[in-house]
This record gives C-alpha cells, sequence and structure tokens, in this order.
C-alpha cells in the first residue's frame, strides 16, 4: 500500500529531504531513497513499505535475542521487504535486499495494523517485535501498530541496525519498549564496506536509546577476517559498558551467507574470546548464540542461575521483583 512518509521535509524544484535514518538521502521526483521504499512523486515522499508484510511469525522473546525483556513470552514478529544496509554477510537478505525500487517482485500480503494487534493477542503473544528486515524502513506501519498495540495492553520491540535518526527515536519512543540493536563492528571502514553505512550514528543511537529508557540489547555477528580481531572485539565491549554494563551483549555466531558464503563460521575459540573480552570490560551479561549449549541468566553478584534455558526454551526463573530471589540483587531488565 501507497501511503505518505512521515520524517521528511519538501524542498525547492520538488526535491525531498527524508531524515528517518541517518543516510539523509535527497530524493528528486521520480526517484527512490537508498532504501528503495521511499519514493519521490512530484514533491510528495511515499512509502511502498505500509502494511505489505512479507513475514509473520509467533516467535519466542528470545529469538529477536532480547532475554531480559519478558523471558519465556511470546512475541507477534513482522516484517516488509527492504533495508538501507546492503550487509554482504545478511541472513535475512532474500526479504531485506528486495525493493520496489529494484523491482524485485513479490512484497507481501496484506495486513492492517488492527489485523496485526489483533492476532498478536488471539495468539497469547505479550509483545509485537518488527524484525527479520530493519523495522525503520516499515515505520509508518511500526508506528501505527505500536500505537494500537499498546492501548490494548501489549509492548513493542524493535530488532534494528541502530541507523534511524534521533526523530525517528523522538517519535517512536512513547510507544517503544525495547530494542536490540546491531553493532557490526568498531571500524567506519568495515560499516562503509560490506554494508554501506558508517559507524558513528549507530553509536549515537545506543546512546540515545538508553538515555530515553527505552530497554536495550545489543548484538554483534563475529565475522571471521572481518571484526574478529581482540583489539576490536574489546573496543565494542568497552563502548557497551561505558554506555552500561547492564546492558545485554549477545556475541552472535556467523554461518556463511549471502555473498560472504564462501567464508568460514566463527570458531568456538573466537566465541570464547569475545565473551572474556566482555567479562574484562565489565558487562554483566555476555551470550553466546547460535552455538549449542546453555544461554542461562547469572546473578552478577551471587553468580546463580536465575533464568534457565534451553535453546530458546525459558524454564525455572528466580527473580521476584526485578530481584535475584537467592541474594536479593538487582537484575537489569523488564520482568
Amino acid at each position: 500500500m501507497l501511503k505518505e512518509a512521515m520524517l521528511y521535509d519538501k524542498l525547492d524544484h520538488q526535491e525531498v529531504h527524508c531524515f528517518l535514518c541517518n543516510h539523509h538521502c535527497r530524493i528528486k521526483p521520480g526517484k527512490f531513497g537508498i532504501c528503495g521504499m521511499r519514493e519521490n512523486r512530484e514533491g510528495t515522499l511515499y512509502t511502498h513499505a505500509y502494511g505489505d508484510i512479507i513475514a509473520c511469525h509467533i516467535d519466542p522473546i528470545e529469538k529477536k535475542p532480547l532475554y531480559h525483556f519478558l523471558p519465556g513470552s511470546l512475541s507477534y514478529s513482522i516484517a516488509t521487504i527492504g533495508c538501507n544496509f546492503k550487509c554482504a554477510f545478511c541472513q535475512n537478505w532474500q526479504i531485506s535486499q528486495m525493493s520496489v525500487d529494484k523491482k524485485t517482485g513479490f512484497r507481501g500480503r496484506a495486513m492492517s495494523p488492527e489485523d496485526v494487534v489483533e492476532d498478536a493477542l488471539a495468539n497469547n503473544c505479550k509483545s509485537l517485535s518488527y524484525t527479520y528486515t530493519e523495522p525503520t524502513i516499515f515505520f509508518e506501519f511500526a508506528y501505527d501498530t505500536a500505537r494500537i498495540a499498546k492501548e490494548k495492553g501489549l509492548k513493542n520491540c524493535f530488532v534494528t541496525n541502530g541507523f534511524m535518526t534521533s526523530e525517528a527515536l523522538d517519535t517512536i519512543q512513547p510507544f517503544l519498549d525495547a530494542c536490540n540493536v546491531d553493532l557490526k563492528a568498531f571500524t567506519d571502514d568495515f560499516y562503509k564496506k560490506i554494508c554501506k553505512g558508517r559507524l558513528k550514528p549507530v553509536l549515537n543511537s545506543i546512546k540515545y536509546i538508553k538515555k530515553l529508557n527505552i530497554w536495550l540489547e545489543v548484538t554483534t555477528l563475529v565475522v571471521p577476517g572481518s571484526n574478529d580481531s581482540e583489539a576490536e572485539l574489546s573496543e565494542i565491549a568497552q563502548f557497551i559498558a561505558g554506555v552500561d554494563p547492564e546492558i545485554p551483549w549477545h556475541i552472535s555466531r556467523f554461518h556463511p551467507d549471502y555473498q560472504f558464503d564462501g567464508n568460514e563460521a566463527t570458531p568456538i575459540s573466537t566465541m570464547e574470546k569475545a565473551y572474556e573480552q566482555g567479562k574484562k570490560a565489565g558487562l554483566k551479561y555476555i551470550y553466546l548464540g547460535n552455538i549449542p549449549g546453555e544461554s542461562d541468566t547469572l546473578c552478577p553478584a551471587c553468580g546463580r542461575t536465575v533464568i534457565y534455558r534451553r535453546g530458546l526454551s525459558v524454564g525455572k526463573q528466580h527473580i521476584e521483583n526485578g530481584n535475584c530471589t537467592y541474594c536479593g540483587a538487582h537484575i537489569a531488565g523488564v520482568f
């Protein structure tokens, strides 16, 4: 469905300035922004992403991954096609790298915000997650859906690359409860060459999301030969800890995919090295993803297990009123 976009200015000669994300596209009449989903038609910016849902699933919230936000609950998860990054290792490239501008074909099935909320409630979900592709690409639909969801008692979560503007965050903040931000690397060179983005806006978004009191977790996909040096992993961990050492850090194992299909999977030893860098930086909650094994939440004070997990399944929890039931220490999160 074609709908007038939010977060843009009209300029001279029917040009528009889109400030949804930090590409800050200036789009001439008849042209699209970098995302390929926002089009300037005679001086008015339109989104092609409204209500064309290409992915719709009921997931454990842990799949986002969000481990400290309503653990053990279900999240109704949606996406449209499109992204403002071009990550060469994208795990969802089949939908993220589709766009109207490229005329790549199938766009999804029509759903209204009311449809999404009603379906989420009917399936006992506690939240909605805007995920799989970059949620700011379908910002208008996410915004309308999140407002209705909030009225119905549902929480709203963004799983994002963090390249949105502060204006976008200010707009969605009253309705947004949680974010998982991909911090893909700690060099601008990586972001420019591999993602066609930039590092600094992502770092600014992480700090601003925290300032807005939106629950925040961070994920880093560790790609061999690209962002896996001990120095870079240490810088990522130190940055997160500098924002807040209670931000959970999800260290995710890379598997060959898309344009990186010839690369090796991340060695377990590299994952363990990243974990140690997180501990050294003072992070209290660190999780290894895409590998077999436990992903329990431990109390940072007494070391006891306060949330038992097997894969994405949550077992017994020892948290009461946000505190460890063994020693009374605070456990960061929304429970």
